[in-house]
């Protein structure tokens, strides 16, 4: 009896909630949340491998057998839905768990792990992932490491440089892939032996028009700026128009288009400079501000065409 009582006894329980407290992971979630609309099923997956950690620390508290998990992941999904954002929330996440020692994002592409000579490219592939190590290893567009139509490419020692980290120092990096689905696809198809080492493969939506709308106010409110309703309607209309042309890049191309709508404010209340301007003058975007975009004058031109003028 006094045996199992002895200090070496084994604690009967751990107290999740007080875990969950103590790692602040809450915060990183929250962050999650505040800074990407919509992204339900990315979130959903976040906060999965987030609770996965959590049971791993306590099951570590109660000396249950078991080891790190395998958390590379691919990012799948057009520009400007969010991935480099996941990745950076993510590495947080898994420095807070104490997957990883330190939490940094490394974010690369290609010209930063591949050389250009014989004997380049393994130093380079080296030098980013001492960086990287502790952290997350960000690879964007990460196909393009590989090119079997050039027999002197050097993207395929990148490759096997990569391999033998992420197999052998798995617990104190992750290794993100990040790109297109097809051409991501079609990578892992060349590549067997890096598909082996994805557990987790998350597919970034498309924004929807609201979702997008929805951003645009966030990137405002920000910096302080604000849509008039009638510059709403506007701004829906030129997301409705823009969403149909080429190279349109989600909450990017949000980003792109307010940068240039705060100029034409700036200059619409610089042209009426004798006059004062109050503090809603300086933060209100109106119809104007964004109605001078090109997008509005090639819908123009379009439907004079339709209608054969």
């Amino acid at each position: 009896m006094g045996d199992r009582e002895g200090a070496g006894t084994m604690p009967d329980g751990v107290d999740l909630g007080a875990l969950f407290l103590e790692t602040k992971i809450q915060e990183t979630l929250d962050e999650l949340d505040a800074e990407l609309v919509g992204l339900r099923p990315v979130k959903t997956r976040i906060r999965e491998i987030a609770a996965l950690l959590l049971v791993d620390r306590a099951r570590a508290q109660l000396d249950l057998a078991g080891g790190n998990p395998s958390l590379h992941m691919s990012f799948t999904g057009n520009p400007g839905t969010g991935k480099t954002t996941v990745a950076m929330r993510m590495a947080e996440l898994l420095a807070k768990l104490g997957y990883v020692r330190q939490g940094q994002l490394v974010a690369v592409t290609r010209d930063d792990l591949v050389g250009q000579y014989i004997g380049h490219t393994a130093p380079k592939t080296k030098e980013v992932l001492k960086r990287a190590m502790g952290g997350v290893l960000f690879i964007d567009e990460a196909y393009y490491l590989f090119k079997p139509e050039n027999e002197r490419d050097y993207g395929a020692e990148s490759i096997e440089i990569l391999l033998q980290v992420m197999e052998n120092q798995r617990n104190d990096l992750v290794v993100i892939l990040a790109g297109y689905k097809d051409r991501m696809d079609t990578f892992f198809a060349s590549n067997p032996g890096m598909s082996s080492r994805i557990a987790h493969h998350i597919d970034f939506p498309d924004y929807s028009l609201d979702e997008l709308v929805a951003i645009g106010k966030l990137m405002l409110a920000a910096q302080q700026y604000r849509l008039s309703d009638e510059a709403e309607e506007v701004f829906r209309r030129y997301l409705e128009l823009r969403m149909t042309q080429p190279n349109f890049a989600n909450a990017r191309s949000v980003r792109n288009a307010l940068d240039r709508t705060r100029l034409r404010q700036a200059n619409r209340l610089f042209e009426r400079r004798s006059a004062r301007v109050t503090r809603v003058d300086l933060m209100t975007i109106e119809p104007p501000d964004i109605l001078a975009s090109r997008v509005f004058e090639a819908d123009s031109q379009g439907n004079d065409r339709e209608q054969g003028g």
